[in-house]
């Protein structure tokens, strides 16, 4: 997932004792009753009349900017997951430790070779409007995510299911897709190949339902709260385009018991200063995890206070260079400009919340085997090399070979924020004296920036990764296979293609990831595709009586289902 901020996929089952063991379990009906998503059983009415008396709850907090989009199938960033995260409920829904619980899908069983998923649905589970949700409304969604019309960023995530692949490049009609609904309340799905992640894959917003008959037709039903049919724990009461958006209980949520909060407040702030402003005069009560940011000169002090907590989290820190143009289509330049920069450095001097220095793109949180995480198994501490004399020496070689007798001009484009601005500074300051190139800084608005980017109108841009589940492909196959939506740089190695698709297709889990962690280094250590920075961590800050309002695995605002004391 796309991450805007500086400080801030989950298996079925542990891979290395926390997300592999439930796959061995896939098999069997899950009807695990003590997952606070399939235990609640109250009716709406009973829960409504339960919590009569109780006072109003209301929780607040800001986000940086407008979200892009509001439609499960065009979502592609943190800001607006972060909203439609109470708006929506998919198949399954993530825990705040990346697992998955059920949500819509009360059981679900498995085929033995592990390729046929059939889902049995809730039969309470209801539309803003009042319809029933049902598994035709899944099939309907999932192939119109698919359909090339749609033009979904995320359109590959649903490239495991049968035909699905096919299907979005034209060569198979929407009939051959491997989702079916038997029933209402039953959804069969084909996939290609055994995916033993795939309980935590269909809990990614673009596998989330639509209601189809407020959508057909009507290409802007996800911008407006008066056009807007959703199915979750929240109702979008009032979207005040650059202002604020206002969310209220769904009094008909079939889990309604589990939502303390009446009303949900988000300010579009982007300014960090005044997001902690507005938090230490009591307007909001909770800052970080793509939630607004904490200062980045007032970390220190806050953390030695104890007013905020800095959280390891699974993301990615790094710039994409614009592989089609000169002169980034060169690998030595490439290369060049990322052993130019001193990662450890920036850290220190500028982010100071305790990131590690990245050279590759799989943080160190995301699951490995047998105990182990990924970058336990495949370290990456020789994938780039920070060294100055041999920088230079690239640059010059590079551009040689480009033609080119002087560095051309060129731009980095970082969208607005006070923490990127110091980061880009820090890094063209390295670039002027190591490389001895004048590099100059632009930043964009960012729903423009994300056009900018999707549409390679920079030399080089800031990015940034967030776990959307608790597996290296995540990280692999999104940000550097040809074909997925989200590689804006257009890094392009066919090979790495193949070691991608061989791992999604793999009959085992080690064969998996040594395919992975082998496109890993040949996209960044030979091709030098993209250039990592440092992994994540967020600091937050949260108001006193506020429970279960955290910062989940990925780095996320997870707040759905918190409660104030």
């Amino acid at each position: 997932m796309k991450y805007k901020k500086v400080l801030s996929t989950a298996m079925a089952v542990t891979l290395a004792g926390s997300l592999l063991a439930a796959c061995s379990n896939d098999k069997k009906n899950n009807t695990d009753t003590a997952s606070p998503s399939a235990s609640a059983t109250n009716s709406p009415a009973e829960s409504q009349a339960s919590q009569e008396n109780k006072t109003p709850q209301e929780f607040r907090f800001t986000l940086a900017s407008e979200p892009p989009s509001l439609d499960p199938a065009l979502m592609t960033d943190a800001q607006s997951s972060i909203v439609a995260s109470g708006l929506y409920d998919g198949l399954t829904r993530l825990s705040p430790d990346g697992v998955p619980e059920p949500a819509i899908a009360k059981e679900w069983t498995m085929s033995d070779d592990g390729k046929t998923y059939t889902f049995k649905l809730r039969d309470d589970a209801k539309w803003s409007n009042g319809d029933p949700v049902t598994a035709h409304d899944f099939e309907y969604s999932w192939k119109r995510a698919l359909n090339p019309e749609t033009a979904s960023e995320y359109a590959y995530m649903l490239f495991y299911i049968e035909n699905g692949e096919k299907y979005n490049d034209g060569k198979a009609t929407v009939d051959e897709v491997g989702v079916k609904a038997l029933d209402d309340t039953t959804l069969e799905v084909k996939l290609a190949s055994a995916t033993p992640y795939f309980n935590s894959l269909i809990a990614h917003y673009t596998f989330w339902p639509v209601h189809p008959a407020s959508v057909d037709g009507k290409p802007e039903w996800a911008a407006d709260a008066k056009t807007m049919v959703t199915n979750g724990p929240f109702l979008l009461k009032e979207w005040a385009h650059g202002d604020k958006l206002v969310l209220t209980k769904n009094p008909d949520y079939y889990n309604a018991a589990k939502v303390s909060f009446d009303t949900v407040t988000i300010s579009l702030v982007e300014d960090d200063s005044t997001v902690y402003n507005l938090y230490e005069t009591g307007k909001i009560d909770w800052i970080g995890a793509q939630a607004g940011s904490v200062p980045s000169d007032r970390v220190p002090q806050l953390v030695a206070d104890g007013k905020a907590e800095i959280k390891e989290i699974a993301s990615t820190y790094y710039y994409l260079f614009n592989n089609t143009q000169k002169p980034f289509d060169n690998v030595k330049v490439r290369k060049a400009f990322s052993m130019a920069i001193d990662r450890q450095a920036i850290i220190d001097n500028v982010t100071k919340a305790n990131q590690t220095p990245a050279y590759a793109l799989i943080p160190p949180s995301i699951g490995g085997l047998d105990g182990k995480n990924f970058r336990e198994m495949y370290p990456d501490n020789s994938y780039i090399s920070e060294n100055v004399d041999e920088a230079k020496k690239l640059l010059a070689e590079g551009l040689a070979e480009s033609g080119l007798d002087k560095f051309p001009e060129t731009t980095l484009l970082y969208n607005t924020n006070e923490g990127h601005k110091a980061i880009a500074e820090a890094v063209v300051d390295m670039w002027r004296k190591n490389l001895g190139v004048e590099v100059k800084l632009s930043n964009q608005e960012w729903g423009t920036f994300l056009e900018s980017r999707k549409a390679q109108q920079f030399n080089v841009a800031r990015s940034g990764w967030g776990a959307d589940f608790n597996h290296a492909i995540n990280f692999s196959y999104d940000l550097i296979h040809p074909k997925s939506g989200n590689n804006d740089g257009k890094y392009n190695n066919p090979a790495v293609g193949k070691a991608l698709d061989d791992a999604i297709a793999a009959s085992d889990e080690k064969t998996r990831l040594d395919l992975i962690a082998q496109a890993e280094k040949t996209a960044v250590a030979e091709d030098m595709g993209v250039m990592p920075i440092y992994y994540y961590t967020t600091v937050t800050m949260k108001k006193d009586g506020f429970e279960d309002v955290v910062s989940d695995y990925a780095g996320h605002l997870d707040w759905a289902f918190g409660k104030k004391n």
